[in-house]
């Protein structure tokens, strides 16, 4: 594959050359009859095949080419994103994604794991469309009794619940988490941010590409100079088990009084909260660009995370941002005005304030 590789860029960097020294006209001919047999070529060939040198090819050149022109590609960005993703990952781009299988009753492989409210797959094929059949097997059971034990709500002596675990209105709660971004150098970045769970005011902490523990440690004392400066007070911090997190990193939150809960084993839901922001962050705006390196990375977070806190809408603050603005007093209220649009990213975010 590299060998083709390598033969195909020698080809196309001697027709680059051969097309510079052609006159604008003779260019545009050329661009115009080319874009009509892409266009029947379309109407016959659906879905064409493409080799992995070809993806490889295609990737490498939509970084050099202006997001305007990307229509010319037969395929979608994010498709470009996610051949890079898996080239990082040392995966064959033109494989299929490995998918689990799911074991049924004898050690017999499904079609596809249960969906969530089905009977397990060790019930009889009569069994299996009557969900009270499995429920019975299941027996009268305490409700709290099938619930893992970070979800099972903690009761005190006097029989009122205590706060064990965040919820959304949760004063004084963080949750943190990693991600990783990879470069178009095949480069993998990590990315360190913090959440605020009852505003959803998002930190970000740093990007590295060897997070090791005097770098972890450092911003968990950055993040509390921050909260310290806006008069937060830090009660518990939530995070999983990534070994990433060393011990420094929870004693410099020891040292504030506040508590680490850590998650369990292979619970993502557990900290549902950072886990949505990484999904949020890479659907709005990671997705669809292609980040050159750690710089360009910090610049792009940095303006996401500020149109995040401060201008993207949240249902749970009810269509509010969590850096609400002082509300001004404005000429004219009530009556029809004008909005000034502002375009980040290249586009990709957009923001809108009414005129004054």
């Amino acid at each position: 594959m590299l060998s083709k590789l390598a033969y195909l860029t020698l080809c196309r960097s001697v027709q680059l050359l051969a097309l510079l020294a052609r006159g604008d006209a003779a260019k545009d001919l050329e661009i115009l009859v080319l874009r009509h047999q892409l266009a029947v070529l379309r109407r016959q060939i659906p879905r064409p095949r493409l080799e992995s040198a070809d993806r490889a090819m295609l990737a490498a050149v939509s970084r050099v080419l202006p997001r305007a022109r990307w229509s010319c590609f037969l395929v979608k960005p994010e498709t470009l994103l996610r051949w890079h993703r898996r080239l990082v990952a040392g995966v064959d781009v033109s494989a299929p994604p490995d998918r689990p299988a799911a074991v049924g009753p004898g050690g017999a492989a499904a079609d596809r794991p249960p969906r969530q409210g089905e009977p397990p797959l060790g019930l009889p094929a009569d069994q299996r469309r009557a969900p009270t059949a499995w429920r019975a097997r299941l027996g009268d059971r305490d409700p709290h009794h099938a619930a893992p034990p970070w979800a099972r709500p903690r009761v005190a002596a006097d029989g009122h619940h205590l706060a064990g675990v965040p919820t959304p209105a949760g004063a004084g709660i963080i949750a943190c988490d990693f991600f990783t971004v990879d470069t178009v150098w095949l480069r993998r970045l990590y990315v360190l941010f913090f959440i605020e769970l009852d505003t959803r005011r998002v930190h970000l902490a740093g990007v590295t590409a060897h997070p090791d523990s005097a770098w972890v440690t450092q911003q968990a004392r950055n993040l509390l100079l921050v909260l310290g400066e806006r008069g937060r007070q830090l009660r518990f911090l939530l995070r999983d088990r990534d070994a990433k997190f060393c011990r420094s990193f929870d004693d410099v939150f020891y040292s504030e009084g506040a508590q680490v809960l850590v998650t369990p084993v292979r619970a993502p839901t557990a900290n549902a909260y950072a886990e949505r922001w990484v999904g949020t962050v890479r659907a709005e705006c990671l997705d669809w660009l292609l980040i050159v390196g750690r710089g360009h990375l910090e610049q792009v977070l940095g303006v996401y995370i500020e149109h995040y806190n401060r201008h993207r809408p949240h249902r749970a603050l009810q269509l509010e941002a969590p850096d609400r603005p002082a509300r001004l007093p404005v000429v004219g209220e009530g009556q029809e005005g004008g909005v000034l649009p502002r375009d980040l990213l290249g586009g990709l975010l957009h923001e809108y304030r009414r005129a004054a």
